[in-house]
């Protein structure tokens, strides 16, 4: 098969999104497609990448205060996929792109919209509840009637497409890179380096957006340095919101490194930290927090998020969106068995292959090899 993905929000810096694209393609390509990704840039290029697909970015404009993301014009995508003639398309955007699905159908090509965030989560952040769910569900309606198949990653991202009665959602979790993101990645050199004296690590890592909620990471750590708490918190990534939490953080001990762009370097902090904070309340997954788990460091996270169908009580905690709350749960992890919930973390990360999660795409993509019942 010839199989295109698409994708607005792309870049260097751009985490899970960037990662579940690289890994499914790379599956794809692994498997004997040819696998082309279309991504927004600075300007026209191609290349192909190490996991074997070919990368073509079309120029595309900044987007005002979301820290150098970039929106492609559906025009210039739609000039570059007439020339690639595909057999199935893999949209993962829901704002230029998300006509393609028409697009697709026009042409008898397979078309797939994986839905990477919550609708009705993200219009709630300016809209009342109940306008930002009738807005959602209207949209969400109209996109998924375009579409093959809705891909959703858990329970909580479907929710609002199970609400309307889709009748062609399909879930497919993400994955997680096993053998980077591994427990023998810890590192004393790096710990003592960032931790000159006996303090616990706690590790808050991603995107410092609105949506993700560091600033709970960093209140956290303040109240749990007023009860006495010997913690140091480490902030890993970059965004729009930095230097508000670097103000927010002063005076407290809290490291902000920057985006990381080594994963081998991020590995080894996941092994490191004692505890890892996933404060975001919409998040519908969470790659670093399973990547996290995999290199047996466990998890507070908050139980309005998906990660409640992820963490367990054997290898990290879900709290409630509060200050107190989050360091309650901190200090949960801290007093018990470290042993046993890194050994648990890592067993729980072992139930997320992407190998699995590439077989569940190429069903939904339409791959004769991969039946399309087993995707569901």
């Amino acid at each position: 098969m010839r199989i295109v993905q698409l994708a607005n929000f792309y870049g260097p810096r751009s985490g899970g999104l960037r990662t579940a694209l690289h890994q499914w393609g790379g599956g794809y390509s692994a498997r004997g497609h040819d696998v082309t990704l279309i991504v927004p840039g600075p300007r026209r290029g191609e290349e192909l990448l190490g996991n074997g697909v070919l990368r073509i970015t079309v120029p595309a404009p900044v987007v005002p205060w979301t820290g150098g993301y970039r929106v492609a014009d559906p025009r210039r995508v739609a000039d570059v996929l007439r020339g690639l003639r595909p057999d199935a398309v893999e949209v993962s955007d829901r704002l230029t792109l998300r006509g393609f699905g028409r697009w697709a159908r026009r042409r008898d090509v397979r078309s797939v919209v994986v839905s990477h965030e919550r609708l009705d989560r993200l219009l709630g952040q300016v809209l009342p509840a109940p306008v930002a769910r009738r807005a959602a569900d209207l949209a969400n309606r109209r996109m998924a009637t375009d579409y093959d198949t809705v891909v959703c990653t858990t329970e909580f991202a479907s929710t609002e497409f199970t609400r309307i009665g889709t009748p062609n959602l399909v879930r497919v979790p993400l994955g997680v890179d096993l053998d980077r993101f591994h427990p023998a990645r810890h590192d004393r050199r790096l710990r003592e380096r960032l931790l000159p004296d006996s303090s616990r690590l706690l590790l808050h890592c991603g995107r410092l957006s609105v949506e993700k909620k560091a600033e709970r990471s960093i209140d956290a750590a303040r109240l749990l340095h007023r009860r006495g708490h010997d913690v140091h918190l480490v902030v890993a990534g970059d965004g729009p919101r930095r230097h508000a939490l670097e103000h927010k953080a002063k005076g407290l001990p809290v490291t902000f490194t920057g985006f990381i762009g080594d994963p081998d370097r991020l590995a080894a902090l996941f092994a490191t930290a004692d505890v890892s904070l996933a404060p975001g309340p919409h998040e519908t997954f969470c790659l670093s927090a399973l990547e996290s788990l995999a290199a047996g460091t466990p998890v507070v996270a908050s139980r309005s998020s998906a990660l409640t169908e992820i963490l367990t009580p054997q290898c990290g905690v879900l709290s409630a969106d509060r200050d107190a709350a989050f360091a309650d749960a901190i200090d949960e992890l801290l007093s018990a068995p470290d042993l046993f919930l890194r050994r648990s973390a890592r067993r729980r990360a072992e139930q997320f292959g992407w190998a699995t999660s590439v077989d569940r795409m190429l069903a939904v993509l339409g791959d004769p090899g991969h039946p399309a019942g087993t995707a569901r």
